[in-house]
C-alpha cells in the first residue's frame, strides 16, 4: 500500500529550518546534508509508490474534447492535493506545502517520468493567483480564496487587451467606483483558459492622470458575473487554450480590489515573477521522457536501419539533455542564491528552440500518415500528434517572452554588450 506524502514527506518545514540545532562547524553542516539527502530519498521513493498505484491511465484518450480535458485535469489536481504533492511551493501550513526547492525538484521529477498530465487548468490558480493573494491580499481576502483553490476553483488573468500585450501599461480596460463597487468596461485578451474560469485576476485602469503605470488597480473578479461574455479563440491546430474577455459595465465590490486603488503595477509584478524556474524544468524533463515516441514512430514506420534518422534522433536528444542540464544548473544556481539575471532565459530559449526541432523530427518520421487530421489532445505539448505539436510549438517561441527578448536579455545582462539605441532603425 503505497505511503501518502502527508504522512511521510519529512522534507518539510523542520527539515528547512533546521527544527533541531545543529553544532556549527563542519560536522553539523555535513550531518544537515546527510539528512536532507535521505529525506528527498524517501520522498522519491513515497512518490514513486503514489504514482504506481494512482497515475492515471489513457489520459490523452480521454482528454480529446473540451469537457474530457475539464473533468480529467480536476480530477487529477484534487488526487495531487489530497496526496500533498499539488503545491510543494505553498506555505507549510497548508496540506504538502513548506518544502525545499530540492524537494520540489524531486516532484517534479517523478511527475514527468511517470507521464502523469500537466497541471495547466490549476496553473493560474496555484502560482498566480496564489502568489498575489499571499504577498498583497488581505486576510480575509486570503481566508476566502485560497482555501477554495484547494477544492477546485479555477481562475484565469485578465491583462493582456488588443492594444495592450508586451506594452501592459497602456491597457485601456476601464473601472469607475460606484459606491462599493467598481464598474469594469472593456475588453482583455490571450487569457488562458477563460473559458473553464471562476475567478479572474484582472487589471483595469482606474485614472490616466500621471505615468501610465501610476493608474492601474488590480482587481479579483467573479466569472460568473453578469457582463463578463468569454469568447474563445480558436487556434491553427484545433486547440481553444485562449479567450477573449469581454466586460460589459461588471460590477466588481471595492472589496476584491488587491492593494489600494493605483497600485495594481505593483501588484501584477508580483504574480507574473511567480512561475518560473519549476515550471521550466519540468517542460525539458517532459520533453527528454516524450523521446520514446519518435523512437517507436522511428520502429513502427521501418526506419530503424535508415542512418540519417538515426543520426538526427541522437543529436535531438543529445540537445534535449543539453536542456534538462541547463534546467538542473538554473535551479542549483537559485538553490545556492547565485541565480543571476539572464539564467532563466538560458533554458527558456534553449526549450523553445528544442521544442520546435522535436516535434518536427516528429512529423519528418511520421511521413505522410502525419499530415491527416488526427484527435487533438488537450493538456499537453507532446501528444504524439506531431502535426498538432509542430503547429503548438511556434507558440512557445512567443510565451513567456519571446525569443527575440531572451537573446535581448542574455546579450545585455549576462554578456554585458551595448543596449539597442533608442530610435534605431534598419
Amino acid at each position: 500500500m503505497p505511503v501518502r506524502a502527508s504522512a511521510s514527506a519529512p522534507d518539510n518545514a523542520p527539515v528547512i529550518t533546521g527544527a533541531m540545532p545543529l553544532p556549527l562547524g563542519r560536522g553539523g553542516r555535513h550531518e544537515a546534508a546527510m539528512s536532507a539527502d535521505q529525506n528527498l530519498t524517501r520522498l522519491r521513493s513515497d512518490l514513486r509508490a503514489w504514482l504506481a498505484a494512482n497515475a492515471p491511465q489513457g489520459w490523452r484518450a480521454a482528454a480529446q474534447s473540451h469537457a474530457e480535458f475539464a473533468a480529467s485535469q480536476r480530477a487529477w489536481f484534487l488526487a495531487l492535493v489530497a496526496a500533498g504533492y499539488a503545491i510543494p511551493h505553498w506555505p507549510a501550513k497548508w496540506p504538502g506545502g513548506g518544502r525545499s526547492l530540492a524537494a520540489q525538484k524531486v516532484i517534479y521529477e517523478e511527475l514527468a517520468a511517470a507521464d502523469t498530465p500537466r497541471l495547466l487548468l490549476s496553473f493560474v490558480s496555484t502560482y498566480h493567483a496564489a502568489a498575489t493573494l499571499m504577498e498583497c491580499g488581505g486576510a480575509a481576502q486570503q481566508a476566502r480564496y485560497l482555501p477554495a483553490i484547494l477544492t477546485g476553483e479555477t481562475w484565469c488573468q485578465g491583462f493582456s487587451e488588443p492594444g495592450a500585450g508586451s506594452d501592459l501599461a497602456s491597457l485601456k480596460c476601464r473601472a469607475v467606483r460606484e459606491g462599493d463597487h467598481y464598474i469594469v468596461t472593456g475588453q482583455k485578451v490571450w487569457s488562458t483558459m477563460a473559458q473553464y474560469a471562476d475567478k479572474c485576476l484582472l487589471l483595469v485602469r482606474t485614472s490616466s492622470d500621471g505615468v501610465k503605470q501610476a493608474g492601474i488597480t488590480f482587481l479579483l473578479m467573479d466569472m460568473k458575473a453578469p457582463g463578463v461574455t468569454v469568447r474563445p479563440i480558436h487556434q491553427i491546430q484545433g486547440d481553444e487554450e485562449f479567450c477573449e474577455i469581454f466586460l460589459d459595465d461588471v460590477a466588481v465590490p471595492v472589496a476584491d480590489r488587491i492593494g489600494e486603488e493605483g497600485a495594481g503595477w505593483a501588484v501584477a509584478q508580483a504574480t507574473l515573477a511567480s512561475e518560473r524556474g519549476l515550471t521550466l524544468m519540468e517542460l525539458s524533463y517532459r520533453m527528454r521522457g516524450a523521446g520514446h515516441r519518435i523512437a517507436a514512430l522511428i520502429r513502427d514506420n521501418g526506419l530503424a536501419g535508415d542512418a540519417g534518422i538515426i543520426r538526427d534522433f541522437g543529436a535531438i536528444m543529445t540537445r534535449v539533455d543539453a536542456t534538462c542540464a541547463l534546467a538542473d544548473r538554473f535551479l542549483e544556481n537559485r538553490m545556492a542564491g547565485i541565480e543571476a539575471v539572464g539564467d532563466a532565459s538560458l533554458v527558456k530559449l534553449s526549450y523553445s528552440r528544442m521544442l520546435r526541432d522535436f516535434s518536427l523530427l516528429g512529423l519528418r518520421v511520421g511521413g505522410m500518415g502525419e499530415q491527416y487530421r488526427a484527435p487533438i489532445v488537450f493538456g499537453d505539448l507532446n501528444t504524439g500528434n506531431w502535426m498538432a505539436d509542430f503547429m503548438n510549438s511556434y507558440a512557445w517561441t512567443i510565451a513567456g517572452g519571446s525569443d527575440e527578448v531572451q537573446r535581448g536579455i542574455i546579450a545585455e545582462r549576462m554578456l554585458g554588450m551595448p543596449r539597442e539605441p533608442k530610435g534605431w532603425a534598419a
